[in-house]
């Protein structure tokens, strides 16, 4: 499975009913919700690395991603509008591409 086909497979849920998809209960819930369950995600995997241990901080990282994607979904912001961002700052310093923004 690609991000792709995840990204395709949370969009899909947004018309689904959600009493029958964890996604679709989560998108149902707006941005912000989704936005609440990604930090979430997020402090779990900073945890498991900082702890060590590479199995959960895996699983953790698994979840980041996923929940990544709703939050972009439920912000009708789509994984091509970040990786084309991706590769406008491609072959750039970071330092430089940091200084850059407003």
């Amino acid at each position: 499975m690609t991000l792709q086909d995840l990204f395709d497979t949370i969009e899909a849920r947004k018309s689904a009913d959600p009493t029958s998809s964890w996604t679709a209960k989560l998108l149902a819930k707006g941005p912000e919700k989704c936005a609440e369950k990604f930090g979430e995600e997020a402090i779990e995997a900073i945890i498991e690395a900082v702890k060590g241990d590479k199995a959960r901080l895996t699983s953790e990282a698994a979840d980041v991603m996923f929940h990544l994607l709703v939050m972009l979904a439920a912000s009708d912001v789509t994984l091509d509008d970040v990786l084309g961002e991706l590769t406008r700052r491609q072959g750039q310093s970071g330092i430089a591409e940091k200084a850059a923004r407003p």
